[in-house]
């Protein structure tokens, strides 16, 4: 399979680890691959339920001729070893609840622009819905999209939590995991882009996409994503309220 064309050296170097380690323990199954443009920047927003979404996420699209760059919280960029990793393939650091937040969304718009495919997990964190069905997401992603007005490509993803846990710190590496990864066309956001960008507006488009992603989500595993969508409360893993979604 050839490299990417818009991989640099460190990006080959990692790949070249992480994607044998991910061909021995898991099973593979991309779906949706058409729905990726072949030309021009675009985002890609996805559920998140374990730690290891972003190195499966990125496996799906590095197969399929895509370098992503993601938005990644910055602690991670100074940590041993992943943190060399993340700075040297030109990941996006994310400095949560701070005023430099929006620091990371103007990197991100700029890679858009420069024709990349721009990585967005809109829950912020793992979700803390209890069946991990993908809860309210962060209107950082809409943010993004409205700025640009690039295609925001969903993409649900499952089977990864068998490889690691949510909120595991230790991999099972056998059996393999199962992983599947759908991506769908891109969410209709164009309706938006001469709105004032209020809180409405924001609001609208970031369920719009989380309601993309929930769609899919229910085709990979055969179930009924619930009625309302999940609201963690702050600093907390449950006893959220909840909020309507389009089912």
């Amino acid at each position: 399979m050839p490299t990417p064309a818009r991989a640099n050296r460190a990006y080959r170097r990692v790949a070249a680890v992480v994607r044998p380690v991910l061909f021995a323990t898991t099973r593979r199954d991309w779906q949706g691959v058409e729905n990726l443009p072949r030309e021009g920047g675009f985002i890609v927003a996805a559920n998140h339920v374990t730690q290891a979404d972003p190195l499966t996420l990125a496996h799906f699209l590095w197969d399929n001729g895509v370098v992503p760059r993601i938005l990644a919280k910055a602690s991670l960029f100074t940590a041993p070893v992943i943190g060399a990793a993340l700075r040297g393939t030109g990941q996006i650091p994310v400095q949560r609840n701070s005023s430099a937040a929006g620091q990371s969304l103007d990197a991100g718009a700029q890679a858009v622009r420069d024709g990349e495919c721009v990585v967005v997990f809109p829950e912020g964190t793992l979700t803390r819905e209890p069946d991990m069905w993908p809860m309210q997401g962060k209107t950082g992603v809409a943010r993004l999209a409205l700025t640009t007005r690039a295609p925001v490509i969903p993409v649900a993803q499952w089977g990864a939590h068998h490889l690691l846990a949510r909120y595991g710190k230790v991999p099972h590496l056998f059996p393999r995991a199962h992983v599947e990864v759908l991506a769908g066309p891109p969410v209709v956001l164009d309706d938006l882009y001469d709105r004032p960008m209020d809180s409405a507006t924001l609001r609208e488009a970031t369920e719009r996409v989380m309601e993309a992603i929930t769609r899919l989500l229910e085709g990979i595993r055969g179930e009924q994503a619930p009625a309302v969508r999940f609201v963690p409360p702050p600093g907390g893993r449950g006893g959220a309220t909840s909020t309507p979604s389009a089912s």
